[in-house]
C-alpha cells in the first residue's frame, strides 16, 4: 500500500527546517491546514497568533468536532500535527471566512509563519457549501470573481504588515486563488513570493493568462495534479504541471490524503491518464462552444434548480438524495420554455463534446484507451 502525507508526518515529524528543508510535501500540508474549522477557536482578521499545536489541542477537544470538519481524515491530520515537531511550532494568524450567498462567494484564507525569515499564506479550496460550488462554476464566465479579488487584498495586506518573503498555496479553489493573487498583487509583492503551490487548482481563462503579472510569476507556480485529474485540469494553464499518484480512482483523487509519498517528495507519473484526457478535451470543447452568456445562464438556473431544494451545503443535498432529486426534476418542469430550451441545449452541446471526445480516443495514439 502506498504512503501518504501521515506516513510522511511520521517520518519527518521530529525534523526541524534547519535539519530537512521545505519541500513540496510540506506545501500540500499547509494547503491542507486552511480547511479546518478555525472559526471555532480563533478570531477573524486577528493578528493574534496561535501555535499550530494549541490550535490542533483546542479543535481536538472541541465538542462534536468530527462532524465539524470537512473530511473525517481531518482527525487524524489534526493528531498529527499536534504531535509533529516539524509542524507544531509554527504560529498561525490573520484567519479570514467569507461565506456571502448574495454575492456568491466563499473566501476563506490564514497565514502560517514557517521561520523568522518566510510565510505560507493559504487558500481555502471549495468547502461543502453550495455557494461556494457556484462561486467555482462562475470562473467559467466571470472575471474576476469575488474570492479571486479578496485573495488579492488578503496577500497585499499580509505583505503590507509583515516583512518576510512568502510562500503562497492552496488546494481545488485554493491552488486558484494562490495563483491568482500572486500575479495581480503588485510587482513589489511579487518580488517577495518565493514559490506558488497550486494543487489540483483549475486554471483561468485566456484573458488572465495574458496578464503581464501572470507571466512574471508564471516560473514560480508549481502545480500539481493526480493521474485523472479532472478539477485541476479544468480551464487553462500556461505554466507546467506534475503529475502525482493517487490511490483513489476518478474525481475522489481530488483528495489530497490519497496523494502518494515517498520519503520528502510526491510519488510521480509522466502523464495523465487517458480519463483525464478525455475529461479535459470534453469539458474544454464544450466550454469553448458556449459563449458567456451561454454559460452564465446554465449555471444560474442549476444553481437555482438546486436551491429549490433548500439544501445549503452537499452534505445536506446528499442526506436527503430521493426526495431533493424529485424536487429537482420538479424545478426543471417548472422552468419557463426559454430557459427549459436554452438548458437543453447547454447539455446537448456537452452530448455532442463527449461524442467527439471519445472518438479522439480511440483514433489518437496519444489517447489509446488501456
Amino acid at each position: 500500500m502506498a504512503n501518504n502525507i501521515f506516513d510522511y508526518m511520521f517520518w519527518r515529524g521530529d525534523l526541524s527546517f534547519s535539519e530537512r528543508e521545505f519541500n513540496d510535501v510540506d506545501g500540500v500540508i499547509l494547503a491542507r491546514l486552511s480547511y479546518l474549522p478555525f472559526e471555532l477557536i480563533m478570531n477573524q482578521n486577528s493578528i493574534k497568533e496561535i501555535t499550530i499545536a494549541e490550535m490542533a489541542k483546542k479543535l481536538i477537544a472541541y465538542p462534536n468536532i468530527e462532524n465539524l470538519v470537512i473530511q473525517k481524515e481531518d482527525i487524524q491530520f489534526l493528531n498529527e500535527l499536534l504531535n509533529s515537531r516539524r509542524f507544531n511550532s509554527m504560529k498561525l494568524f490573520a484567519y479570514v471566512n467569507k461565506i456571502d450567498e448574495k454575492t456568491q462567494t466563499q473566501f476563506s484564507a490564514i497565514t502560517i509563519k514557517i521561520n523568522e525569515n518566510e510565510l505560507y499564506i493559504s487558500f481555502r479550496g471549495t468547502d461543502n457549501t453550495l455557494i461556494g460550488w457556484k462561486e467555482d462554476f462562475n470562473m467559467g464566465f466571470v472575471f474576476p470573481v469575488p474570492a479571486q479579488e479578496l485573495a488579492v487584498d488578503y496577500i497585499e495586506k499580509i505583505a503590507s504588515r509583515h516583512s518576510e518573503n512568502m510562500l503562497v498555496g492552496g488546494h481545488s479553489k485554493g491552488g486558484n486563488l494562490a495563483v491568482y493573487s500572486a500575479a495581480f498583487c503588485s510587482e513589489a509583492v511579487q518580488n517577495r513570493i518565493e514559490i506558488v503551490y497550486n494543487f489540483d487548482g483549475p486554471g483561468f481563462d485566456e484573458k488572465v493568462l495574458q496578464k503581464d503579472g501572470y507571466k512574471r510569476i508564471c516560473n514560480k507556480v508549481n502545480t500539481f495534479v493526480p493521474q485523472s485529474s479532472v478539477v485541476g485540469m479544468l480551464l487553462n494553464h500556461e505554466e507546467r504541471y506534475i503529475i502525482v499518484h493517487s490511490t483513489q480512482l476518478g474525481l475522489l483523487q481530488h483528495d489530497l490524503y490519497s496523494w502518494s509519498v515517498q520519503i520528502d517528495s510526491f510519488i510521480c507519473l509522466e502523464a495523465v491518464d487517458n480519463t483525464s484526457r478525455f475529461i479535459d478535451y470534453t469539458l474544454k470543447a464544450w466550454i469553448a462552444n458556449l459563449d458567456y452568456e451561454q454559460r452564465e445562464k446554465f449555471v444560474d438556473t442549476m444553481y437555482t434548480i438546486l436551491t429549490k431544494t433548500n439544501a445549503n451545503t452537499v452534505k445536506e443535498l446528499e442526506g436527503n438524495l430521493f426526495m431533493n432529486a424529485i424536487t429537482m426534476l420538479k424545478s426543471i418542469k417548472d422552468l419557463d420554455e426559454p430557459t427549459r430550451k436554452a438548458l437543453t441545449q447547454v447539455f446537448m452541446s456537452l452530448l455532442k463534446s463527449t461524442r467527439v471526445g471519445l472518438l479522439q480516443v480511440v483514433i489518437n495514439k496519444d489517447l489509446i484507451v488501456k
